[in-house]
């Protein structure tokens, strides 16, 4: 049930009055954080339907604009910058659902590539559809405002050696 108040607006009230500093960046870093949580709710509601959550639509992703359709898992851990544990995870659920498919590298016998399946190749197309069409859980934000958020986190992911 949505709340009467914006609670940001009050944690920053309540900041400011103790005189904790930083008031600014605490709001925007809640704002921030509540986005991400609305965000989530959003997409992996859009991505229930067809059996994958944001993470596993990533990996999907990837693969599916990879040049051959199969990256190395270091690879895919490396390029979705999460723990090569997450990827292993990721990869076995979607390999249990028959999306993807592990094979040996055939040039080097230390590692392991996972590709897409012609089942896979189809669940990530109607993924990003069904993703465009609610515009990521973005749905209500002019463009003009979806790009100011995109110019306005860049400079904290460069410097968080995002990129």
């Amino acid at each position: 049930m949505p709340l009467t108040f914006d609670p940001i607006a009050e944690a920053r009230r309540n900041w400011r009055r103790n005189d904790w500093g930083a008031v600014e960046a605490m709001s925007a870093a809640t704002s921030i954080t509540r986005a991400h949580q609305i965000l989530l709710r959003r997409i992996d509601g859009t991505l229930e339907p067809l059996g994958l959550n944001f993470s596993r639509f990533e990996a999907l992703a990837l693969l599916h604009f990879s040049r051959a359709g199969s990256l190395p898992l270091g690879k895919i851990g490396d390029r979705l910058q999460v723990h090569p544990t997450s990827v292993t995870n990721t990869i076995d659920r979607l390999e249990a659902d028959g999306l993807v498919i592990r094979r040996p590298h055939p040039n080097d016998r230390r590692t392991t590539l996972a590709g897409l399946t012609s089942l896979g190749r189809r669940r990530v197309q109607a993924a990003a559809r069904a993703l465009a069409e609610v515009d990521f859980g973005l749905d209500g934000m002019p463009s003009r405002d979806l790009n100011k958020v995109d110019e306005a986190l860049t400079p904290l992911r460069r410097s968080a050696g995002d990129f």
